[in-house]
């Protein structure tokens, strides 16, 4: 069974400027829907904004949510933030949060969207406005939930937003698989980064998977993890430099969800990164990997709670 976190507001509308496109959310659904996979669908309430303002400036997080955001910040995030875009985001860090929570109880679960690994403290960055993936490890510890967080992010992409906002934490442990050429140019300081050269294949990647992940668990010891399982390292995605096959990205996703599971650690993802011309063929990627991890997380009991 696939628990997945979805709300109609993923699918904001196009806005007037910038190149992102906001219909593989739809299409992601429609696939999985499709597959006849098993599957349940949750959907979130919006991040109430003392949850945002805990990790992000409350200046900008009024600003997104009265759309005020500065011309400059909007085009370092990549698009106009409008009221639609304002609901929007505060869904999807509602999802990752939501998908965390269903994770405890199940084991694993999804958020059909989300992943913005970009936004800084006080803007947002490369297609992201609020970083839901340290929100919502933030809250996470703060309700209590858990106590130390592995945040392990897969996009092709560094997750420089979620190094520079749980920098120096001794709670929240950030590492990071990304290609050494992508964006963004200025890297921050993961708790672990892992640069990869370009064109790497599945055999590569999938090696330097096995050895960092394991050992980054055994040193961290969370008790909780949160993956970015963006489908932008595949080698025909628009704007990565690696070179997974489809196999590859299923191996990969199965892969961190045992390295979770065998340990009896709750996982959720979120969506990530992907990109190209066709957004069906795109959809299909992060749908396949979904239900490659809810594949995985079924050979594993439900974590006690």
């Amino acid at each position: 069974m696939l628990h997945v976190v979805h709300h109609a507001d993923y699918m904001a509308p196009q806005p007037t400027r910038g190149t992102f496109k906001f219909d593989k959310y739809f299409l992601v659904m429609e696939e999985l829907r499709a597959s006849g996979f098993p599957m349940t669908e949750h959907a979130p309430d919006p991040m109430p904004r003392e949850w945002l303002e805990a990790v992000h400036c409350p200046t900008y997080v009024d600003q997104v949510c009265t759309s005020t955001v500065p011309p400059e910040k909007e085009r370092r995030i990549g698009f106009p933030v409008t009221p639609q875009i304002a609901s929007r985001v505060r869904h999807t860090n509602g999802g990752t949060w939501l998908a965390a929570h269903l994770a405890i109880r199940h084991g694993y679960a999804a958020n059909s969207a989300a992943g913005s690994h970009h936004a800084l403290h006080d803007t947002g960055a490369g297609y992201c406005v609020f970083n839901d993936l340290a929100v919502c490890a933030n809250r996470l510890v703060a309700e209590g939930v858990a106590r130390r967080v592995l945040i392990v992010d897969c996009d092709v992409h560094q997750g420089d937003g979620t190094a520079s906002l749980t920098a120096g934490r001794e709670d929240i442990f950030t590492l990071s698989l990304h290609a050494e050429k992508n964006f963004p140019v200025r890297k921050a300081r993961s708790s672990l980064d892992v640069a990869l050269p370009d064109a790497l294949g599945d055999d590569g990647y999938l090696e330097a998977l096995a050895h960092h992940l394991p050992a980054a668990i055994e040193r961290f010891a969370p008790d909780f993890v949160l993956y970015q399982a963006g489908v932008d390292p595949h080698e025909n995605d628009k704007l990565g430099r690696l070179a997974l096959t489809d196999e590859g990205l299923q191996a990969r996703d199965s892969y961190v969800v045992a390295q979770a599971r065998e340990r009896g650690l709750p996982i959720a993802s979120a969506l990530g990164g992907g990109y190209g011309a066709d957004q069906r063929e795109v959809a299909a990627r992060h749908a396949r990997s979904m239900i490659a991890m809810a594949r995985q997380n079924a050979l594993y009991a439900p974590p006690c709670v």
